[in-house]
């Protein structure tokens, strides 16, 4: 029985021609020589860790949020980069698992259908890797993470969020992009959250109260010039007091310098020699379960530049896995 059976939503499996790149007589040389395709329902335990690929079709969080409409494009745009990059690890089964697909403006039946997948996932020893999308992917990873520790002794997650905006909005009428922390925060107690590159022109008094009244960890804008010693030890902090780690990335981070193709640009943000060396230092913990990219734009990228950049962030978080 399909995982996915009665919600409203569509779901694609994974399709080989959404990667191409150059053509050799080598193998293994590129990521479209050595990605499998998939569907969700055919996964298998295997007792050696693998990595799934899933992407988020959907923007309707972004739309609801009074957001630049095209995040949806996102994953297809990110697979056509990745495809073409050459490989730089070893031994690592990687699989696309396809799309979930946002249908008749069901953002919660889509965020629904991502968390069956990231819980699937995670049960048969995969390493979820998702692609937005909107940032509401966020609350759909973090319930599948969330299930698939169910009955796990020690099942306290750290959330880390490469993030421009805090994402604490209080939920009124209906779930956007902007509300996501603030509903994983306000329904579950066993929840660390930080965010690396607020930005204060983004985000209003209000949020900021927000995050003091929920204990949410800071680290803002000015901080993330570069990786030091006062960055790594409030890492430090927070990953020792927590059992795992789910780390999420909206490239609305980054200064639009870099990253000109998502929903909310800003010329401040982080760059991304700071997140490659942070991501680094992070996953040194053993301590991730689950990532994600989220906010691509492709409708507002240069010369795909945002694209390319989300896939080197994909390829980045594969070699240090």
């Amino acid at each position: 029985m399909s995982i996915l059976k009665d919600l409203n939503i569509n779901y694609t499996k994974g399709d080989a021609n959404n990667f191409s790149g150059r053509k050799t007589a080598l193998k293994n040389q590129y990521w479209h020589q050595d990605i499998k395709v998939s569907h969700i329902d055919d996964i298998q335990f295997n007792s050696e860790t693998n990595i799934g690929i899933i992407g988020y079709i959907c923007d309707e969080g972004v739309r609801r949020n009074k957001g630049r409409i095209g995040a949806k494009n996102g994953p297809k745009s990110v697979r056509n980069k990745l495809g073409k990059l050459p490989i730089h690890f070893k031994n690592k089964n990687i699989t696309d698992f396809g799309d979930i697909i946002c249908v008749d403006e069901n953002l919660e039946d889509c965020q629904k259908g991502l968390s069956a997948i990231v819980q699937k996932l995670i049960s048969n020893n995969n390493f979820p890797i998702a692609i937005g999308g909107g940032h509401d992917i966020a609350y759909a990873n973090f319930n599948g993470i969330k299930k698939a520790l169910k009955g796990k002794q020690k099942n306290k997650i750290g959330i880390i969020n490469f993030d421009a905006h805090f994402d604490l909005r209080p939920l009124e009428t209906q779930a956007n992009s902007g509300t996501p922390f603030n509903q994983i925060l306000t329904e579950n107690d066993n929840v660390d959250y930080l965010v690396l590159g607020i930005q204060q022109q983004s985000n209003t008094k209000e949020l900021f109260q927000i995050a003091h009244d929920k204990n949410v960890n800071i680290i803002n804008s000015f901080e993330c010039d570069s990786f030091n010693s006062d960055i790594e030890n409030k890492l430090n902090s927070f990953i020792n007091k927590v059992d795992y780690l789910y780390v999420t990335i909206d490239l609305d981070g980054f200064s639009s310098a870099y990253a000109t193709g998502v929903s909310a640009p800003s010329p401040l943000g982080f760059s991304p020699n700071f997140v490659f060396k942070t991501l680094s230092h992070i996953f040194k913990s053993k301590k991730v379960i689950s990532c994600d990219i989220a906010e691509l734009n492709p409708t507002f990228d240069v010369d795909t530049n945002t694209a390319n950049l989300a896939a080197r962030i994909l390829d980045f978080i594969v070699v240090n896995l």
